[in-house]
């Protein structure tokens, strides 16, 4: 009589494993917006007012060219319900903000508004900062004037340029949410 063997291992789809990588390239024509590539989807974003740029500088308003990789979801728990992703979640508060002083020994890292500090608040009332997913920009070293909170978040209204970072419908940041993780390449340029 043979004997049963039952297996503890299965396979997944491809769809419930975290992307490889993310292309954001220029549109055609239009260095203002630009497009997010995956494995099997493309997507319309907002870029940086200053386009693309190889040598990203603090207040330039251009969108870094270069490969990084996401190191959290920071995420409106007030507003929307916590999303599926393979990323480290962190709820926003309202003491929550970015240091976007070169002068200042924070910059280029999240601080408490509550503490005196100053920076680019993360609870904001627009919404385009719901969804904020932090890359890897200036992270390794930080280096004073090389640009601070660069991240992709939700987009404005007709997709206006942002100060240097990538924007997103909120139906495509969710479903970008559901595929990225820490070892996702995000490739601009």
């Amino acid at each position: 009589m043979g004997s049963l063997v039952i297996s503890d291992t299965y396979r997944t789809s491809l769809r419930d494993r975290p992307l490889t990588m993310v292309h954001i390239r220029a549109s055609a024509g239009d260095r203002l917006r630009g497009w997010l590539t995956t494995d099997h989807a493309t997507i319309p974003v907002a870029l940086g007012r200053g386009g693309i740029k190889a040598n990203k500088r603090e207040g330039d308003g251009g969108t870094p060219r270069g490969t990084f990789r996401p190191i959290r979801l920071w995420w409106r728990a007030d507003r929307n319900p916590r999303p599926r992703s393979f990323l480290p979640i962190r709820p926003i508060t309202p003491a929550d903000g970015w240091c976007e002083d070169p002068s200042d020994r924070h910059y280029n890292r999240p601080v408490r508004l509550d503490r005196g500090n100053d920076g680019d608040r993360l609870a904001r009332e627009d919404h385009l900062y719901d969804f904020i997913i932090e890359i890897d920009q200036n992270t390794r070293p930080r280096i004073a004037g090389r640009g601070s909170a660069v991240f992709l978040h939700l987009a404005r209204p007709k997709f206006a340029p942002t100060a240097g970072c990538v924007a997103m419908t909120k139906p495509a940041m969710l479903r970008l949410l559901a595929r990225i993780g820490p070892q996702t390449r995000i490739v601009i340029g």
